[in-house]
This record gives structure tokens, C-alpha cells and sequence, in this order.
């Protein structure tokens, strides 16, 4: 006699994990979502969106990398989550959409409730922190595939923005400046690389280096920020003197940024304007990482960078200050001096 336990699924411990994320899922939620979970789709009111003009529906769709290797060498799996939802509606936010609810997938090589449990607490932590609704999500269990601590996590999302208050390249124009927002740390790009250099040059990560402010595990495990609601904060108070976003993901502040710079212009930021990460100049140092291979691999220290007409600069970084958001200056748009150069490119030293 075969059972689907033999075969290496245990539906009663997928069933356990399911009672064990229950709490967490309920605490990321929006007035919208009708019903709760266990059903095949999750349900969403749109009703809302009859006030808006043209409403635009936004999508977007991530994982963490190789970040999860890391979780499960610490076997520390409670912030991962955190990452993968900041991944997603940090994405949305670039043009200007309001993130509504978000699913999740998981796929472990055995269902270890309470682990499962800790990786949704964590999305749940992320949803709340963005006001997005955890509606639905899978747990896929696969025995000789994945060994049975190994895992991957992926997530999508979907906003809405009014068609008039759509953020996009075509709003920037020259002489606007860039705010930058800083990283949290590594967030969850360059991991290959990072991982690279563990095994390279033999770094422990349950040991404190020193200049690190702890273990250097718990440095690169430590969550991606997520600048929703402060992104959201900003475009109802700037309007259209709030041009766009980048998020500083895979690729780096010049190639994210190239992304949302129109023909004819150039972004230029300044280094000067701020430092080098702690953990990323230790890194960078323990492998003899280049300066370009670094940069348009880590974020090194930017995680979204709001491009803003010159006149509200200041206004919009004592905003991010009133809600606990440090922000500044780090560089300008300009015009293009050559349509073949890059449309984003950084100058100057990084201070310290």
C-alpha cells in the first residue's frame, strides 16, 4: 500500500500550518476583502473604485533571490516575508498605485508547520506594513525536488491608480531633484553575489565583525524597508510637483533610475551626499568587489529615490522626517549631453 505520505506529503502537517498562519492573516487585511482564507480565490470589493475617473489596475510580481538561503542556513525564516512583500508593492508605488491585496507561494521541500507559519507572519507583517491585504496564498510541498529545509518564496500584488495621477517618466523634467530614501540594508538583490563571497572568503555568519553593528547573519537578514504608505503620503500631498519613483532594486541607483528618465535627460547623483553602507563597504572589501560590478549589483544604501520639482525639495524631506523617514538631496536631472550616454550616472567620492 502507497500513501501520499509515503511519497513525502503530509497533508496533516500542510492542514496544521494553515491553523498556525491564521492569526497573521487576519491582521493583514482591508475593509475589501470578503470572506477569509481557504477558499479556491480570494474576493476583493472594487466597488471603490467607481470614484476614480480612469481607474488603472497595476500588477507586479517577485520573489527574494537568494535571500532565503541565508534564512535557512540561520534557520531564521520570521523576516523573509517582510522582504518578499517589499519587493512587490514597492514596485507598484513607482507609478503611483495604491497596492490592494497581494497572494503569496510557497514551496518547501517538507511542510514544517511552524516554519511555514513564521514566513507568513512575516508577508502578513509586510502587508500590514503597507496597507495591502494578504487574500490568498500556496503551499506547495515537494519531496525530491527540494531537500527538506530548502525553500522559495514568491508573491504577487495588484494596485490601482486614477489615470490622471499616474506617475511616469513623462512628468520629469530638468532641473527636478532627486531625493533619496535610504536602504535598510542589502533588501533583497545581489544575494548571489553576497553569498559568493561568504564562501570565498570563509565568513561566519553567526560571527560580529568588527564595524558591524551585529552578527553579520543578522545584518543581511535584516528586512527590506517598505516605502508604500510615505510614497502614498507624498503624491496626495505634491500632486503633480511629485514627478515619479525609482525603487533601487536588482541593477542599482543608476540603472533603476535610468528607467523612469526620458529621452534628452540625464540623472546625475552626487556621492558626496551620502555614505557607503557599513555592510556593503565590508563586503565590497573582503573580495575586492569593483566599484561598477557593486553598483549595479547592491543598492549601496538608496532604497527608492523620489524625483520631485526643485521648488518642494526641502518640503518633501520634512516630510519624510514627520513620519520617521530620513531623506536628502542626493542629486538632479539635467539635460542630456550625448543621447547615446546613459541616462543615469553617479559623481564624486561617497562621503567618509
Amino acid at each position: 500500500m502507497a500513501t501520499y505520505k509515503d511519497a513525502g506529503v503530509d497533508i496533516d502537517a500542510g492542514d496544521r500550518a494553515v491553523e498556525l498562519m491564521k492569526a497573521s492573516i487576519a491582521r493583514a487585511s482591508r475593509p475589501e476583502v470578503m470572506g477569509g482564507i481557504g477558499g479556491f480565490a480570494g474576493l476583493f470589493d472594487a466597488s471603490a473604485l467607481k470614484g476614480m475617473k480612469q481607474p488603472l489596475l497595476a500588477t507586479s510580481t517577485d520573489g527574494v533571490g537568494t535571500k532565503t538561503e541565508i534564512a535557512r542556513q540561520l534557520g531564521k525564516y520570521d523576516t523573509i516575508g517582510e522582504d518578499l512583500v517589499a519587493m512587490v508593492v514597492d514596485d507598484l508605488v513607482v507609478c503611483g498605485a495604491e497596492p490592494l491585496f497581494m497572494t503569496d507561494y510557497i514551496a518547501v521541500g517538507k511542510v514544517i508547520p511552524e516554519r511555514i507559519a513564521d514566513i507568513v507572519a512575516g508577508i502578513a507583517r509586510g502587508c500590514q506594513k503597507s496597507g495591502t491585504a494578504l487574500i490568498g496564498g500556496e503551499t506547495a510541498e515537494h519531496p525530491g525536488l527540494l531537500d527538506e529545509d530548502e525553500f522559495d518564496i514568491a508573491g504577487a500584488a495588484t494596485g490601482v491608480v486614477d489615470a490622471e495621477k499616474q506617475l511616469s517618466a513623462e512628468r520629469v523634467k530638468s532641473g527636478d531633484l532627486i531625493i533619496a530614501m535610504p536602504a535598510s540594508g542589502f533588501h533583497a538583490n545581489g544575494y548571489s553575489l553576497i553569498r559568493h563571497i561568504l564562501s570565498s572568503q570563509k565568513l561566519d555568519l553567526n560571527k560580529k565583525y568588527e564595524g558591524l553593528p551585529a552578527t553579520l547573519g543578522e545584518v543581511l537578514l535584516n528586512p527590506t524597508e517598505i516605502y508604500t504608505l510615505d510614497c502614498l503620503a507624498l503624491i496626495k500631498a505634491q500632486g503633480e510637483k511629485l514627478r515619479t519613483f525609482s525603487h533601487i532594486t536588482g541593477g542599482g541607483i543608476a540603472d533603476n533610475t535610468a528607467r523612469v528618465i526620458p529621452a534628452g535627460l540625464r540623472a546625475r547623483y552626487d556621492r558626496s551626499t551620502w555614505s557607503l553602507p557599513i555592510a556593503t563597504r565590508f563586503l565590497a572589501e573582503s573580495a575586492s568587489v569593483p566599484q561598477a560590478d557593486m553598483e549595479r549589483t547592491w543598492n549601496c544604501g538608496i532604497g527608492m529615490s523620489a524625483i520631485v520639482d526643485p521648488t518642494i525639495g526641502d518640503l518633501v524631506i520634512r516630510s519624510l522626517a514627520a513620519r520617521g523617514m530620513s531623506a536628502w538631496i542626493a542629486g538632479i536631472v539635467e539635460p542630456a549631453q550625448d543621447n547615446d550616454a546613459p541616462r543615469s550616472y553617479l559623481v564624486s567620492e561617497y562621503k567618509g
